[in-house]
């Protein structure tokens, strides 16, 4: 199930990025050799497409343990301390993607409730882009828990070590 997560997620960011690709090549193409084609709300679609690809791609950070942390200072102390580092950053970061999903959740309906659209010709539902906040939030939420749990559940010290950014078992 996690490899399928996986495997969807960088599949996603891949296509958003490859998109956000096309769009720009094409306005730089278009404005040189047929302006007559050129889309004025490329820069914008951009924008949108690379705020979604990095909240998704959120989510595989914390999988592989490449948000900024402290590993200096995780490797000079003991296990035991280590542990409960990593439990603590967990909690923390937990409480903060929760902020993220309440906080974007509220963006999203004003947005709505507002009929918020861009100034761009393209008028685009400007909840569409917000919704990347929330969304972004639950994945990384939703990845912190499964390191929390597997953090509690170990036994194994030297899975804690940095470095070691798969938890065993957690497939």
């Amino acid at each position: 199930m996690m490899k399928i997560w996986d495997r969807v997620e960088r599949t996603l960011v891949g296509v958003l990025g490859l998109a956000a690709l096309a769009f720009a090549l094409w306005q730089a193409l278009s404005r040189y050799f047929f302006p007559q084609q050129s889309i004025s709300y490329a820069e914008e679609v951009i924008v949108y497409l690379v705020i979604w690809a990095i909240m998704i791609i959120s989510s595989q950070l914390v999988r592989t343990d490449s948000h900024v942390r402290p590993d200096l200072v995780l490797r000079v102390l003991p296990a035991s301390v280590t542990r409960w580092m990593e439990v603590f950053n967990c909690v923390a970061a937990i409480v903060f993607c929760g902020g993220l999903i309440w906080y974007g959740r509220e963006i999203v309906e004003v947005a709505l409730l507002i009929d918020e659209h861009s100034a761009s010709d393209l008028r685009f539902p400007m909840w569409i882009y917000y919704a990347a906040l929330p969304a972004g939030g639950l994945l990384m939420l939703i990845r912190y828990v499964i390191r929390l749990v597997g953090l509690v559940a170990t036994s194994d010290a030297s899975a804690l070590q940095p470095g070691h950014h798969e938890l065993p078992g957690i497939d």
